[in-house]
């Protein structure tokens, strides 16, 4: 294959735990569980030996539980000096210090930024905002809470506009539709969420393959503020290699 010339973008390798292990979801649910890896170290070594500087864990525990269940194993994976950023049950200000004192880099808020925006506002006055993202996941165009057990009425992009008012720069932005599914991102949601917020955006949600990361990239040169993409299943499946898309986003 060619060369594709693309904007450089950053690729986030996911490390979903549920119950001490490596697992992932179809969209977000619990009870469609596929275990990849016993020890969550093993993963987060091999992507590393890939090149990645950073790595996406989401304590699946702690966002259906609302308390983080699985922070040993996120120490465990910051020790090996990679760049953690961390979502999944962060609503609580010890949790966020937990999380910071285990390693992690960059702690993710979801459901409580969308119930207490001022739970952000006093984050970013006693961490600064580039310690923080605010996830927001969506389904048809309106947040999810409650590790998506819930949709409230709130749309997403509303939502970003309020937390970027808030002094948020960084956005997680999850289409659950595809999450998981191996069908491809949803670029029209994606692009949307560009044009609403002045915020740094990662695209999360759908990629299967080498030409899907290629095309978030390339969306990047219209929208530099496309910070990165998240990659998980397509991973695991061996749909894509990670150094491959780590070498294609370098640009």
């Amino acid at each position: 294959m060619g060369k594709v010339s693309c904007f450089r973008v950053q690729i986030f390798p996911a490390i979903d735990l549920k119950n001490g292990r490596c697992v992932r979801l179809l969209q977000g649910r619990a009870a469609d569980e596929t275990v990849y890896y016993e020890d969550p170290l093993e993963p987060a070594l091999a992507f590393q030996k890939a090149g990645t500087q950073w790595v996406h864990v989401v304590d699946l525990d702690g966002a259906f539980d609302g308390i983080p269940r699985n922070m040993a194993h996120v120490a465990r994976i910051a020790a090996t000096g990679l760049q953690v950023q961390l979502g999944g049950g962060m609503r609580t200000l010890d949790n966020v210090e937990e999380a910071f004192h285990a390693g992690v880099r960059r702690v993710v808020i979801g459901t409580r930024a969308c119930h207490d925006p001022d739970f952000v506002t006093g984050l970013i006055h006693r961490f600064g905002a580039e310690r923080l993202a605010v996830g927001i996941d969506a389904r048809d165009g309106r947040v999810a809470v409650d590790g998506w057990k819930n949709v409230s009425v709130v749309r997403a992009e509303d939502l970003a506009r309020k937390v970027c008012d808030l002094g948020i720069q960084t956005i997680i932005h999850t289409d659950i539709a595809t999450d998981g599914m191996l069908t491809g991102p949803n670029y029209k949601a994606q692009e949307a969420m560009l044009r609403a917020t002045p915020a740094r955006i990662i695209a999360s949600g759908g990629v299967a393959t080498r030409e899907d990361v290629a095309k978030l990239a390339e969306m990047a040169r219209a929208h530099p503020r496309l910070e990165g993409v998240i990659v998980g299943k397509a991973i695991y499946e061996k749909k894509v290699d990670l150094a491959d898309l780590l070498a294609l986003a370098a640009g």
